[in-house]
């Protein structure tokens, strides 16, 4: 089955060339902090290093850290033993639609979406149904929308905070989308890998309302370790043989550095809010700016670290768009017929997971190029 390429992968190569080429640019392609891990997990692998050979291992402490954060989150009490430690959120999505399904299934999902949802499940023989989800929704799925799906799909993956979008469900639909699972008979794969981004108030867990979902989430995002590979599957304790068969055979266990890293990451609460801060002030300063470039139509950026634009006044292309923007410019952007391949190409994804000084930067350089193609 063909599997689509990740578009603003190549966006990145073309601003990696031009910046070997000693252009200076700004990376607002991907959804990766600027920041790396906390400076106290940094201190702890060098120390792992000086005395730790290291191995295949899962660390116990983790996974009990990790059960003690929906406690502390979301009130929900969770047995470590249904917590696996995977290599990022990737390899997790990969396991839980591997233990849930089988080929044929149809899945539903929002679109627009992370593309590695439609093409992950494609990878995997399995069928994506597409739901289109646009302002009147926040571009989030609804349990009316669920409920009207017939026949009832085998699974749906909710995100929420989401990408490209960053807007969050509220609890009342989380509450009433699990209700309607539970009574079709849908499988719930809820992606919260980016909990803890919120500029809205807390964030919900789906646990808290369908105890059988099964859960993403990484290291990569909250914690500012994209880099070190680390996150983790939460299944219901009936899964969780089937899911350790699964990870065993095709992931074996994330680095043992990385999780000795995690574990102390998950204590710098004061240096990882203060991330939080920064890109508060950056979605901020992008929701002044952008309505005076022209993109006035743009999701609710209740979390995560994204603004999704309408550009369909500009261009019916967003991929040539964001490679023109990044060469007059130096600004890199992703293209939004990664996350939705049917509307996208009116869409631009920018992130604003930089630095607040490159947001400044990158406002200085489009607001002259936007101006242009407005007058054009």
């Amino acid at each position: 089955m063909t599997v689509e390429p990740f578009r603003a992968i190549s966006v990145s190569r073309l601003a990696h060339q031009l910046k070997s080429e000693g252009r200076s640019i700004i990376h607002m392609e991907f959804g990766q902090p600027s920041t790396g891990a906390p400076a106290a997990a940094i201190a702890r692998a060098h120390q792992v290093l000086d005395q730790d050979a290291m191995g295949y291992w899962e660390s116990p402490d983790l996974r009990a850290r990790i059960a003690r954060l929906y406690e502390e989150r979301h009130g929900v009490t969770v047995d470590p033993d249904r917590i696996l430690l995977t290599c990022g959120a990737s390899p997790a999505l990969v396991l839980a639609l591997s233990t849930l399904f089988k080929p044929g299934d149809r899945i539903a999902l929002a679109r627009p979406g992370y593309v590695a949802y439609r093409n992950t499940l494609r990878a995997l023989h399995l069928t994506p149904v597409e739901i289109a989800c646009g302002p009147e929704t926040r571009f989030q799925l609804t349990a009316d929308q669920l409920r009207a799906l017939d026949p009832a799909p085998a699974g749906v993956i909710i995100a929420s905070p989401a990408n490209p979008t960053g807007t969050i469900i509220p609890d009342a639909e989380l509450a009433a989308i699990a209700e309607v699972c539970s009574q079709r008979g849908i499988a719930v794969v809820s992606d919260e890998i980016y909990h803890g981004l919120s500029y809205v108030g807390p964030t919900s867990s789906m646990l808290q309302f369908a105890p059988g979902a099964v859960v993403i989430n990484s290291f990569s995002k909250y914690w500012s370790m994209a880099g070190w590979r680390l996150g983790w599957l939460l299944v219901p304790q009936s899964q969780v043989d089937a899911a350790r068969a699964y990870i065993g055979n095709m992931f074996l266990t994330p680095p043992s550095l990385s999780q000795h890293v995690g574990l102390v990451a998950m204590d710098a609460v004061e240096e990882l809010e203060g991330h939080i801060q920064t890109y508060a002030r950056n979605r901020d300063l992008m929701l002044q700016a952008l309505p005076a470039l022209g993109l006035k139509k743009i999701a609710p950026p209740d979390g995560a670290f994204y603004i999704w634009a309408d550009i369909g006044h500009l261009t019916d292309d967003s991929v040539a768009f964001c490679e023109q923007l990044l060469r007059d410019t130096g600004v890199a952007t992703a293209p939004g017929v990664d996350f939705d391949p049917v509307d996208g190409r009116r869409f631009i994804r920018f992130s604003f997971a930089v630095s607040t000084p490159e947001i400044e930067d990158a406002l200085s350089r489009l607001r002259p190029w936007f101006a242009a193609r407005a007058r054009a």
